[in-house]
């Protein structure tokens, strides 16, 4: 589900590994991101962290099974679903090291809220990005938080409930990456990203970040839990539910518009 590997020089790379699903996020992947969270936060070795994706896809958002399997189960599975997915989010945004985003193919959904938990992220310039969810009755709601304390409300209204893809160059202007840069140059713009790092004193860097989060939106669990409470209201929708059926019956749902 992960690739996780760190160089001599503490550089940890943290991959998303479902290429053949575009990264598409379930509970087993859900659950080893947050895993690896926890270990590259315990392990002084770790300088600076590079979240990727391998394959075409960076993260195509929720797995559809996977919200298949929430739809059929009852309330309290899907509460533990949804508190899981903040969780791994949570980890990723407080983990006491930069988190640098390499952002080499689309992302959807969760791949959205993903890139948002990183200090700074960087995607090659072919890469589309969107918050699909409400195409298919759902909210983004667990990564909500994330994406409004990365672009701002104003900006998030922009696309927050629209579902439409945006391209690169349109979310470096949202402040979801940083700067769009040609396939070919991709690592060599993140190596210019991490090198800074390396001459920096880890705990003060730690520090650093921990000060800025703390002077930003406010993400605690109160605001998390909001997040939650949202999307399982969501889930329980009839939209949710027609939505996701549509999805998967390749039809159009009621409302008409094309997935």
């Amino acid at each position: 589900m992960i690739d996780l590997q760190v160089d001599a020089r503490g550089v940890a790379t943290l991959a998303l590994a479902r290429p053949e699903k575009h990264n598409a996020l379930s509970q087993a992947l859900i659950d080893a991101l947050k895993a690896a969270a926890t270990e590259i936060a315990a392990d002084d070795a770790v300088r600076v962290v590079v979240l990727t994706a391998q394959g075409r896809s960076f993260c195509a958002g929720g797995d559809l099974g996977w919200m298949r399997t929430q739809m059929a189960g009852d309330r309290a599975m899907r509460r533990a679903a949804a508190q899981s997915l903040a969780g791994m989010l949570g980890a990723l945004n407080t983990l006491p090291k930069p988190l640098i985003g390499r952002v080499q193919g689309n992302a959807f959904g969760g791949g959205v809220g993903l890139a948002c938990v990183c200090d700074v992220v960087i995607a090659a310039d072919h890469a589309q990005f969107g918050l699909t969810e409400t195409r298919l009755g759902l909210i983004p709601a667990t990564i909500g938080p994330y994406v409004l304390a990365r672009m701002g409300e104003a900006f998030a209204r922009r696309v927050f409930m629209s579902g439409r893809v945006f391209d690169a160059a349109e979310a470096a202007r949202l402040g979801v990456i940083a700067k769009a840069v040609p396939a070919d140059q991709l690592d060599a713009a993140i190596a210019s990203e991490v090198a800074p790092y390396l001459g920096c004193a880890p705990g003060a860097v730690a520090a650093a970040k921990a000060l800025a989060r703390s002077l930003g939106p406010v993400i605690d669990e109160k605001v998390v839990a909001r997040s939650v409470d949202a999307l399982v209201a969501q889930w329980d929708s009839a939209e949710a539910k027609e939505g996701i059926s549509a999805f998967f019956d390749k039809r159009k749902p009621r409302w008409g518009t094309e997935l």
